[in-house]
Formats: C-alpha cells, sequence, structure tokens
C-alpha cells in the first residue's frame, strides 16, 4: 500500500518529549511490575567498578565540553585525523614460520613477536620488512631480541644493495627531521627493504638502560620505531577496573618519560618513543570510554609537561588486545563473540593497532584454524561492516561522551594517587597497587560467584557434553587471573571423578509449575560440572505428566522418592511454584530424608521444614557447588 506524501509525517512533526515525561511512564511500568523505587533513574542505573553510574537514559543535556576534532588535542576523537583501519597485529609465542607467513598472506599487517633473539632471523627471512611493523616482546630478553632485529634489517637492506647511515631516511634526509615522505608510525607509507617501523618492546620501569639506549637508538633512526611499550594489560589481567588500568599507564608513560628525558632525550623525542597497550573486552561501551579517555589523559600530561602539540607522541598511538581475563577455557567457542565484541569496541575507540586472540588461547597453542578466524574477525568488520569507513563513529553519543569523561576523571584521580604516592616505582614496591588490584579483584570475584557477572558457557548455560578441542602445550602469558577459573576449576574437579557427581531435581506439580526453577537448578548445578537428574529421567518407566491434585504422581512424596532412589543420587532439589511449595515442599523433603538424602535443597526463597538451604538468582552460586561437592564426599 502507498502511503500519500501528506499523510507522512517525519520526526519534526511530533511533539518533543521531555526527560521528565520519560521518567512519569517508565514509572509506572516499573510499579506494575511490582518494582518499588523513588525515580527509574534510581532503580534501573547500574554501576562500574569505578563508581560511575550507568543511566538508563542521557540526552543533550550529559554531553561534556567540546571533545574536539580527530587528530587534534586533546585527541578523545582520534590521533589520526585522516582515520582509516587499524593494524591488524597477531601474536606468536613459538618460532613457526609458516605461521607467520600466513598470517602476513592473509590480512596480517603488524607482527607481535614473543619468541627468543635465536629464533627472529629464521621467522623473519622471507618477511618483507617495509611492508609491515613489528613489536617485539622479549622481556629480559629485549636488548638481544633488539639487536637480533637490527641485525635482521641490515641484512635485508644489504641483500638490496642499499646501506644507510644511522639516521638517514629512505629520502636521503635525517630522519629526526620529521621528512622524508612517509606516515612514521604504521606499516603504510614508502620504505625501502628493511626498514624497520613497530616497537623494540623495552620497559624503562624493569630495565631503564636498555630502555635508553633503545630510545637512543630509535629517536637517530627510522621515523615508525619506537622503543617503549607502556603496558596496562597487567594492571587489568590482575582483575583491576577500567579507571585502575588507565590511571596506572598514565602513571607508568610518565615514569617512562621521566627515565628518558633524565638521560638526555627532549621531551618532544621521549613522547615519541612511547606505544600504550590496553585491553579490549566485550563489554564495548567501556573498551570504546577507555580508549578514549586515555588519549585525553595523555594528552593532558603532555600538555602539564609542555610538549608541544606537533610532537610524535602527543596524541598517544595505542596498542589493543582482546583482554586474556574474560577468555575461557570451556566453550570457547563463545570467545569468538568475545573477542569481536571487543575487537569492534578497540577499532571504534579509536586503537592504532588491534590484536585478537585465537578462541584456543586457553587450550594451548592455537592451530591455523583459530589463527585465521581471529584474522578474519578484522577483516569482517574492516571490510564487510565498514567500521574504519567512519571517524570516530561513536563521536557524539550523549552515553559515550558521558562515560568517557566520567571514566576519565576517576582514572585521573587513581593517577594522581600514584603520584603523591611517589610515583609508579614506589606505588609498586608499596603494595599500593597491587592492594587496589586485589580489592576490585574481590569485588568483581564476589559478583562472579553470585553469577551477577555472568559467564556464558561457564557460569550460565554449561554444556557438560562439550568436547573441547585439544592443542599443544604453549608458553602462554604469565601471570593475571580469569573470570571463570573458579567455575572451571570445579568443571575439572567434577569430570575427573570416576562417575560424574549428580543432584536429582524433585520436580513437583506439573512441567508448567516447575519448568522455570527445575531450568534455573539444573543450569547452576553443571555450570560447576555436577548433572542435574530428573524424576522424568531417572525412572522412565513413571508417568511424568501429572496433575496438581494431592494424589497425583507429581506430588506424591513416596513416587518422588522412588524417583530419586532410582537416580542414584544423594542430594536433592525441590523445584516447584510457591504455591506448591506451601502445599507439598514439607512432606516431599521429609520423604527425601527418609529415602537417605544428604540434603534437600529448595530452587526458590521461603523456609520449610526438612529443607536444608535455598537456591535463588543472585545466590552464593561457588558456595552452593562447593557446598555440593562436600555433601556428596568429593574431596577439593
Amino acid at each position: 500500500m502507498t502511503v500519500p506524501p501528506e499523510e507522512l509525517r517525519s520526526a519534526a512533526d511530533f511533539p518533543p518529549t521531555t526527560r521528565e515525561q520519560w521518567s512519569e511512564l517508565a514509572l509506572g511500568v516499573l510499579r506494575k511490575s511490582g518494582v518499588e523505587a523513588g525515580s527509574p533513574e534510581e532503580a534501573l542505573a547500574s554501576v562500574t567498578y569505578d563508581g560511575v553510574t550507568i543511566a538508563p537514559l542521557y540526552d543533550a543535556s550529559d554531553l561534556p565540553d567540546d571533545p574536539g576534532l580527530p587528530g587534534a588535542a586533546p585527541y578523545v576523537r582520534g590521533a589520526r585525523p585522516e582515520g582509516g583501519s587499524w593494524e591488524v597485529r597477531q601474536r606468536h609465542e613459538v618460532a613457526d614460520p609458516e605461521a607467520v607467513l600466513a598470517d602476513l598472506e592473509n590480512g596480517v599487517t603488524s607482527l607481535w613477536l614473543a619468541l627468543g633473539p635465536e629464533d627472529l632471523p629464521r621467522v623473519l627471512d622471507r618477511v618483507h620488512l617495509e611492508l609491515i611493523s613489528i613489536t617485539l616482546d622479549a622481556g629480559e630478553r629485549t636488548r638481544e631480541a633488539a639487536e637480533a632485529l637490527f641485525a635482521v634489517a641490515e641484512g635485508k637492506r644489504a641483500a638490496a644493495g642499499r646501506l644507510r647511515a644511522p639516521g638517514e631516511s629512505a629520502s636521503g634526509e635525517s630522519a629526526s627531521s620529521g621528512t622524508g615522505g612517509r606516515t612514521g608510525d604504521g606499516p603504510a607509507g614508502e620504505r625501502e627493504p628493511g626498514e624497520l617501523a613497530g616497537n623494540l618492546g623495552a620497559d624503562p620501569l624493569r630495565d631503564p638502560e636498555t630502555a635508553i639506549d633503545l630510545a637512543r637508538r630509535c629517536v637517530a633512526g627510522p621515523p615508525g620505531l619506537r622503543a617503549v611499550v607502556v603496558d596496562g594489560t597487567p594492571y587489568h589481567d590482575a582483575g583491576g577496573s577500567d579507571a585502575e588500568e588507565l590511571g596506572c599507564s598514565v602513571a607508568a608513560g610518565v615514569a617512562a618519560l621521566r627515565i628518558l628525558t633524565g638521560a638526555g632525550l627532549t621531551l618532544d623525542e621521549a613522547f615519541g618513543q612511547l606505544e600504550f597497550r590496553y585491553a579490549a573486552t566485550a563489554d564495548q561501551f567501556l573498551t570504546i570510554a577507555k580508549l578514549r579517555a586515555a588519549r585525553r589523559l595523555w594528552a593532558r600530561v603532555a600538555e602539564v609537561c609542555g610538549a608541544e602539540a606537533s610532537g610524535r607522541g602527543a596524541g598517544q598511538r595505542q596498542h589493543a588486545v582482546t583482554g586474556s581475563a574474560m577468555m575461557t577455557a570451556r566453550d570457547p567457542w563463545v570467545n569468538m563473540l568475545r573477542t569481536t565484541l571487543a575487537c569492534f569496541a578497540a577499532g571504534t575507540g579509536g586503537a592504532d593497532a588491534v590484536t585478537v586472540q585465537p578462541f584456543d588461547a586457553r587450550l594451548g597453542l592455537p592451530d591455523a584454524f583459530a589463527r585465521r578466524i581471529a584474522r578474519n574477525t578484522h577483516a569482517l568488520l574492516v571490510e564487510e561492516a565498514g567500521v574504519a569507513r567512519v571517524i570516530d563513529p561513536a563521536g557524539g553519543s550523549w552515553y559515550v561522551e558521558r562515560l568517557t569523561e566520567e571514566l576519565a576523571e576517576k582514572a585521573w584521580e587513581w593517577f594522581q594517587e600514584i603520584e603523591r604516592a611517589g610515583g609508579m616505582a614506589a606505588a609498586l614496591e608499596s603494595g599500593l597497587v597491587a592492594g587496589r588490584l586485589a580489592a576490585t579483584w574481590e569485588r568483581r570475584s564476589e559478583n562472579i560467584a553470585h553469577r551477577r557477572d555472568p559467564i556464558t558457557g561457564v557460569s550460565e548455560f554449561p554444556d557438560l557434553a562439550e568436547r573441547i578441542p585439544a592443542r599443544r602445550a604453549g608458553p602462554g602469558r604469565a601471570g593475571g587471573v580469569r573470570y571463570a577459573q573458579e567455575f572451571e576449576a570445579l568443571r575439572d574437579l567434577a569430570d575427573a571423578q570416576e562417575s560424574r557427581p549428580k543432584v536429582f531435581l524433585a520436580t513437583i506439580g506439573p512441567v508448567a509449575a516447575h519448568t522455570a526453577r527445575t531450568s534455573f537448578a539444573a543450569n547452576l548445578f553443571q555450570s560447576g560440572g555436577i548433572a542435574a537428574v530428573t524424576a522424568a529421567a531417572a525412572a522412565p518407566g513413571a508417568d511424568p505428566a501429572v496433575t496438581a491434585g494431592a494424589a497425583a504422581p507429581g506430588v506424591d512424596p513416596g513416587r518422588i522418592a522412588a524417583a530419586f532412589i532410582a537416580s542414584g543420587a544423594e542430594v536433592a532439589c525441590l523445584c516447584s511454584s510457591d504455591r506448591l511449595y506451601g502445599e507439598h515442599a514439607e512432606a516431599v523433603a521429609a520423604a527425601l530424608r527418609q529415602a537417605g538424602a544428604r540434603k534437600v535443597w529448595l530452587a526458590g526463597k521461603g523456609e520449610f521444614a526438612g529443607v536444608d538451604a535455598n537456591l535463588y538468582a543472585g545466590c552464593d552460586a561457588l558456595g552452593v557447588l562447593r557446598t555440593t561437592f562436600d555433601d556428596l564426599g568429593v574431596a577439593r
């Protein structure tokens, strides 16, 4: 049906709606749902681990000050005025030249090499260094790895018949002058064979001498090479919050500036030697806001220090890595969804380089399929979804702009606290940083245990019949916590038993009365690897179709107890409606006790004789699981 033009209405034809009108309507809906609250903002708001309130509604009044333009201070909207895609940076922890070439031939533009110096010549033998960037991650062997990389580059330049003096660019001019017609920071641009771009991975706090030496060489060398990585991911991997990761990284960056400038580098040279690394998570809006806030914070540091606006480091260079803490070993396929969200958020947030961890990272060395999925995550977002076609796509969002501002404020407060403690080195040595991160991890652990922070495939919707892919053991990234670690430890314990631990779900009444709580209880017990057995499964000969009548099999304590005995379980959980609990819970619990039940749970709230404890939304799921293992005699 065609609508006549005179009947078409635009948004301008509708009367404006105020926040007060929305609040009144929302409050009415909440009251009908039984939620008592003074305002919908109070009832629907949530609070992050940094104390930032996430409101249910934002409007133009929430916009902070002008965030500026892309490529201009304070760099909230990105450090690249031209926009464009990010570097696709793949991590390699073993010397596998074929895997490296496969990545480079299929979309990877940057290599993150956590390899020994002795492995670099073989891995990079057939690699055109001038077409990509290289980031080293050699830890205590950073100096050796850098020397090995320099040697590889010199060999490739010699093979091409072109050796240059230190500091001479491709055009024959001084690299430190900023001329030469190249972009300077990425793999793109006119570079000669063997010319390096990327980061040598030095850590001034751990090894200042190496950082200073490499920074001097990079200042005298090609403009695309930096010496120092300020890595914020260890603070995230310790369970810290977004603002804590930001504050620690800014404090570490300031410490690096002090070390480099104290060794004679100019302020702009020191700024130009730093690249920052952050964790990107499946919380896309917090990740977007974190990267935007990081650039704002670093621009403030540059302003306070007096660095020139045109300095190489004034617009913070960022490498985003999909977070290790959120990755799971159980149901690892869900990691594909987590890393896709994280990659999208990192790109949308303006990261210069992004690493997507393979979905099987928790299982060992990724196979070719996992590496391909990691590469293709970038390709799908950039080439098919067109995420990189728009500069700062989140810019102007009332929610994102306000979240960016508030996150930056919280991070700056934490940074100032570290500075008052004497700087990053002193704060690390005194335990200030560790104590703060531990406190946040304790709060996060509590929420995970109570499933307020659900983990799909682990604490929610677990699959006890899953077949986990086998992978070769690899070195892995040291340290850090995993959000799923406690649930997965119980799953491992259950799998190691000669027969899987099980709990009998004593369903009372018709299917419609107990389905919701049966599903809830089964999901909870299975999250610890404990099988949930129902009466129908335990006694297939019995008729599971029941009515609510007192004499019906579904409410008959004797029939339920017989099914419990047939199941071979030693722990039971009642599942039904509140009304049927009031009529039958005590009798059924007594029958289960007489049948040998060591413990009787009830899915829902309410106290009944014979019932030991309750399961309900928000209960301590890990506590329930551990108690059940103890009741079943499984040593933990």
